[in-house]
């Protein structure tokens, strides 16, 4: 027997789960004799590609990572002093481990089903009270996108809280000049399409009294390090009614006066620096936080406390009549991807050092800070700020500063170089007196000094400098969780048990239409904690980040390849704000062409939440197109309201297949009717887990098309975040891409602002969805694609008898999900919660629930799930359509039933009295698998009702719980 030693593994096999054992028996189930007569049947042959993809040839998951390896040394790592934002930082090995490392942390999904997501909602909990303690506010949500598009919110936020006169008159907003220069880019960014005056200037010279001024935002440890006490500012701005917001830095709280003792109304900024790698821009868990008052304009999730049907705590995303898909075009936020796995490691940070460690961190920080003053002063040189935490900014001409930067990089340095000549440092919390003394010499070197500075001896005699009216004087922190877990046998205990609280992809599939939730492979994860990736500052030099240039020109390439577009933009950082820049650049196009004027987006009343939202935040006027019976979009209506809007139409925004999980066979007539009037088709990504290989936006006739990298290209869910949004573009639109103020990111002049607080957004996770592409190739691409369709089709074939399938293409098919109709079940009292709530006992995740059509769900199982999970979930939704119809035949209670009291948890099984009309064995076991493998709901259903009228969004007093459930 001859051995073929080019066989090599390959990865496709274990992505695309079904074996072809599998595919032939489903295929086989539906009737057809093989898997391209099903694509013929499901996706239109009008849009079919009439080529293969060209992408490089697939490699093995050891091959890929050895190679990879050689990318990566391509990044040199500088210790950087560079600041902004942005600092090194320790994570600690237990965080690392066991949550960034841990897919049982980094696949879960956005808890919506909170009694199987306990863990990371306990978490949240835990990073509300950190923010909200370190900043001195009464209220923060459970993360944002990052620093810069936090202090974007604000604008929003302050800006629909304007009351009385100013309600009226006022639409200037004051952004001090001391701000980091990505935040004032994104300000920019936000302010100009809803038409709001952005000012920048110096905030010592701002006239309060102007009616024209609704808010303000300064930055606290400014950008270039000073630190000032703005209480009397603040109490100026109030008296004439004017909201103030502050940039702000979680660890420099630990020591300075907080924003609240100071009265701000809001406080932003971002958790990077508590344990989560710089990562060359992200992501990180960006924050804000504000007063009660503004509890309904705060933007993103919250997290708050509630009960169970038994009385005890639980914890469940509180307020949700913010999400976008409840508000659509009434939203003036929208953030449909958080940051939670950032913000776990960052809470998770705070709770392993707890007050005292952090403390250390900070003051060992200053001090550093402080003894290169000391330093840098007998050399004869000036601070510029006197008072500060971390960040100095010392004098020197322009000439010093060419001759500092070219040693500076020579020794493995990056500094912060001003216009004006000066030089900016930060210390972190890997500085040592070593590296001191590595700058002392530098600084002696390049400017030709011989001075003996004895650094070790100066260290002895560091004391903190900051003013006692700047001095913190109030604790923090002091909630029991934040002082228990400080050993590591402890923590590493701590987050296990919070783990085991959470359902995620480790235990059962997840199949949530719309979100794809497929295989995160470890070969693809592996490299996001280099440090090749992970030490590397944003700002840093780009001659210093070939690796992640490299990284970013294939991925671009690749993924123009899969579009069809000719050019792609990596910086937006979640879908939505991909929906965003893509209609931002559509608008930017409009505008360099004379057309300004127009601002109409016609969006089918199936679009995603997140579509009418972003396009209320790009400046644009709403108007619904409607839907026929079968889900598609009724072509005859857009052809009346693209026609009577034509002078004013900027675009229409599609998903495609459609969101009810349909190859809608007019979609290209209906791009041609948007671009016939004068506007371009934005294509909502969503579902291109249905598209690549088989068709592409641009083949149907898009011009913009965000990719949801955490869904089609295997960038995990973190519980809720982080995502990568990238936009598509045709040539026309290429010059109008997102640009950055701090880098240039390859874009051109004709740039638009930055939609993202770093040039290329969540750089380090880009990685994961290139190492998916090239060890997958355009073959397994495609491949995917149909299993997806296949295991779909296969889930309909099984369940249709079942339950009644909403929508379907012209031969019966769905494209990669489906909606189920349990809108039936109402008039015997059981809704679809009740449906969502029993598949906890069986061990699944709910499908999305009522998206896009109340009382259904909508089930998408990815190509990453073998023929016997798809056939146990079915099993389990054939069993409680079994349950149901005991309720609807009076068999069971209408009220006292299995679904009504669903789910069912540990502790009600081991009870000695049962007084349920059903046995424990139906409760807990209802089918023979679910007993060996079984998943415990921690807590009972929540009364989400009750936690919003009792809001509390903070880790609360252990000696409290009583009287609160009292």
């Amino acid at each position: 027997m001859k051995i073929d030693l080019n066989n090599f593994e390959r990865f496709e096999a274990r992505h695309n789960a079904p074996n072809n054992t599998q595919i032939e028996e489903m295929l086989t189930a539906l009737g057809v004799a093989d898997i391209n007569e099903l694509i013929a049947q499901t996706v239109p042959e009008k849009i079919r590609l009439k080529k293969e993809l060209n992408l490089p040839q697939p490699l093995t998951e050891y091959q890929f990572l050895r190679q990879f390896r050689t990318v990566a040394e391509k990044n040199k790592i500088y210790r950087s002093y560079i600041g902004m934002g942005y600092y090194n930082t320790i994570t600690p090995p237990v965080i690392l481990r066991n949550i960034l490392e841990n897919p049982g942390w980094y696949t879960a999904y956005t808890p919506y089903q909170a009694e199987i997501a306990q863990g990371r909602l306990e978490m949240l909990l835990n990073f509300q009270t950190m923010v909200t303690d370190l900043t001195g506010m009464e209220l923060a949500n459970a993360s944002l996108l990052d620093e810069a598009t936090a202090a974007g919110e604000v604008v929003h936020m302050f800006h629909g809280a304007r009351k009385g006169a100013k309600k009226k008159v006022a639409n200037k907003f004051f952004a001090a000049d001391s701000v980091h220069p990505q935040t004032l880019d994104l300000i920019k960014t936000r302010c100009t399409p809803i038409g709001v005056e952005l000012v920048i200037g110096d905030v010592a010279e701002l006239d309060l009294t102007d009616e024209k001024l609704f808010g303000v935002l300064v930055q606290y440890p400014d950008t270039n390090g000073a630190i000032s006490d703005y209480t009397d500012f603040i109490a100026t701005a109030h008296e004439n009614g004017v909201l103030v917001g502050m940039a702000s830095d979680l660890l420099a709280l630990t020591m300075l006066k907080e924003p609240g003792e100071m009265d701000a109304d809001a406080v932003v900024g971002s958790a990077q620096r508590f344990g989560v790698p710089m990562g060359y821009g992200g992501p990180h868990a960006g924050f804000l936080a504000t007063r009660d008052a503004y509890k309904r304009q705060i933007p993103g999730r919250i997290i708050g406390v509630s009960k169970d049907r038994d009385g005890n705590e639980a914890y469940r995303m509180a307020l949700q009549t913010r999400e976008q898909h409840i508000k659509r075009e009434r939203a003036t936020s929208n953030i449909c991807t958080a940051q939670v796995l950032l913000g776990v490691m960052a809470s998770a940070y705070a709770v392993y050092h707890g007050p005292e460690g952090l403390k250390t961190i900070a003051r060992r920080t200053h001090g550093m800070a402080n003894l290169l003053v000391t330093s840098v002063e007998q050399l004869g040189l000036e601070v510029v700020n006197k008072d500060y935490f971390d960040t100095v900014k010392i004098k020197t001409t322009p000439l010093q500063a060419k001759a500092i930067k070219l040693l500076a990089e020579e020794r493995l340095a990056n500094f912060r170089y001003f216009e004006d000549g000066c030089i900016g440092l930060s210390m972190n919390q890997t500085t040592d007196v070593s590296h001191i003394a590595d700058l002392v010499d530098i600084f002696q070197d390049a400017l030709g000094l011989n001075l003996a500075i004895d650094v070790e001896a100066l260290a002895q005699d560091i004391a903190v400098s900051v003013p006692s009216s700047l001095q913190r004087t109030t604790e923090f922190l002091t909630h029991p969780v934040f002082s228990q877990y400080h050993a590591e046998h402890e923590m590493l205990r701590y987050l296990k048990r919070l783990e085991n609280k959470d359902l995620s992809l480790v235990h059962s599939m997840i199949s949530l239409g719309s979100c794809t939730m497929k295989l995160n492979a470890t070969a693809e994860m592996i490299p996001v904690t280099w440090p090749e990736f992970g030490q590397m500052h944003p700002f840093a030099p780009k001659e210093q980040a070939q690796g992640y240039q490299e990284i970013f020109k294939d991925l671009e390439a690749w993924l123009c390849e899969i579009t069809g577009f000719d050019a792609m933009s990596l910086q937006p950082n979640s879908g939505a704000n991909g929906e965003y820049a893509g209609l931002l650049t559509i608008r930017a196009y409009h505008e360099a062409n004379g057309q300004g004027h127009r601002h109409i987006s016609l969006i089918p009343s199936s679009a995603h939440g997140t579509n009418p939202a972003s396009a209320v935040m790009a400046g644009m006027k709403v108007v619904i197109v409607k839907c026929d019976d079968m889900g598609n979009i009724d072509v005859a209506d857009l052809k009346a309201k693209a026609e009577q809007y034509s002078n004013d139409l900027s675009s229409l925004m599609v998903t495609y297949p459609s969101t009810h999980g349909v190859f809608e066979e007019s979609i290209i007539e209906i791009c041609q009717i948007i671009h016939d009037n004068g506007g371009r088709v934005y294509m909502d990504g969503a579902n291109m887990n249905a598209q690549v290989g088989l068709t592409s936006p641009a083949n149907i006739g898009a011009d913009v098309c965000h990719l949801n990298l955490h869904k089609t290209f295997c960038i995990p869910h973190g519980g809720g975040g982080p995502g990568v949004g990238p936009i598509g573009v045709v040539a026309d639109l290429a010059p109008y891409l997102p640009g950055h103020s701090v880098i240039d990111n390859n874009v051109g002049a004709k740039a638009s602002s930055a939609v993202s607080a770093a040039p290329w957004g969540s750089a380090s996770i880009l990685p994961i969805s290139y190492a998916y592409i090239a060890m997958m190739g355009g073959e397994g691409l495609t491949n995917a694609t149909k299993t997806a369709i296949l295991n779909a089709n296969y889930m309909q074939y099984r369940l249709k008898e079942h339950y009644p399938v909403l929508y379907v293409g012209t031969n019966g098919r769905n494209a990669h999900e489906m909606i189920v109709d349990c809108r039936q079940f109402k008039p015997a009292g059981i809704e679809v919660e009740d449906i969502a709530k029993r598949l906890m006992d069986y061990g699944y995740h709910a499908p999305t629930v009522s998206f896009p059509v109340p009382g259904t769900l909508m089930i998408e199982p990815t190509e990453s799930e073998s023929k016997a999970e798809l056939d146990q979930f079915c099993d389990a939704m054939i069993e409680i359509r079994k349950e149901v119809q005991e309720v609807i035949d009076g068999k069971a209670d209408a009220v006292n039933n299995v679904l009504k009291n669903a789910p069912h948890t540990q502790g009600m099984t081991i009870t000695e009295e049962w007084d349920l009309p059903y046995s424990r064995q139906k409760a807990v076991y209802p089918l023979p698998y679910v007993q060996a493998n079984k998943f415990w709901p921690a807590v009972r259903r929540i009364d989400s009702a009750f936690g919003d009228r009792n809001l509390i969004c903070s880790c609360i007093p252990v000696s409290d719980y009583e009287e609160v459930e009292a």
